[in-house]
């Protein structure tokens, strides 16, 4: 059943980076995955679940690099490494990177996904993660509403956008990296241990939003 929805999903996605959400029809993902239309009907009541489906399932292939990073190296918890990996990732997932930048041409109404309250709730869980362990200035006004508008225009400025250059989105990254650094954290280097614990914390937030995503999805 799993290997039905997925195949179905991988269609939809296909379809819409193509042509845009409006454009696309359950027909037309039924033809490209090669099942009825009842068939998908089975798994999903309607297209815009279809697409809230592919949209978290994506979220949890990213959830899962990104625990898998901090198991890894727990210093990547730092924000303007954090966001250097972001940037990355959201970059091999173009569906993603239009639900961040709310790109109503690609995603139509599901810019605002029907988990989007989940994700917001989880995103001040890492805000305060961050601001416990001391990883961000505490000088900076409305510190994560500046932070939000200053990443958000590294995704929506392509480099070729930029006059008399073309910047590859690892140069992007680093720019951004660059900016969150000197922005928003404290001068001093955070220890070991806070890292360490920080990250902790971080998986564990990660780890929570995987269900409710799976549930959603396949259910």
């Amino acid at each position: 059943m799993f290997e039905r929805a997925d195949r179905i999903l991988d269609a939809a996605g296909e379809l819409i980076l193509r042509h845009g959400y409006r454009k696309v029809t359950v027909e037309d993902i039924a033809v490209r995955a090669e099942v009825g239309k009842g068939t998908i009907y089975l798994h999903w009541r309607t297209k815009d679940e279809l697409f809230e489906a592919l949209l978290l399932r994506e979220s949890i292939e990213v959830v899962e690099e990104f625990t898998a990073m901090l198991r890894r190296d727990p210093a990547q918890v730092r924000p303007h490494r954090f966001a250097r990996a972001s940037f990355l990732a959201m970059s091999r997932k173009p569906l993603l990177q239009a639900l961040f930048t709310t790109d109503l041409e690609l995603l139509g109404k599901l810019a605002n996904h029907q988990l989007r309250s989940h994700d917001l709730l989880a995103a001040d869980r890492f805000f305060r993660v961050a601001d416990r362990f001391a990883l961000l200035r505490t000088d900076v006004p409305n510190l994560r509403y500046t932070m939000t508008a200053a990443q958000t225009g590294f995704y929506l400025l392509n480099g070729h956008e930029v006059a008399d250059s073309e910047l590859d989105v690892e140069a992007r990254a680093d720019s951004l990296a660059f900016t969150v650094r000197h922005a928003f954290e404290p001068a001093a280097e955070p220890s070991a241990e806070v890292l360490a614990a920080a990250a902790t914390e971080y998986i564990s937030i990660f780890e929570e939003l995987i269900p409710p995503y799976r549930k959603w999805i396949y259910d």
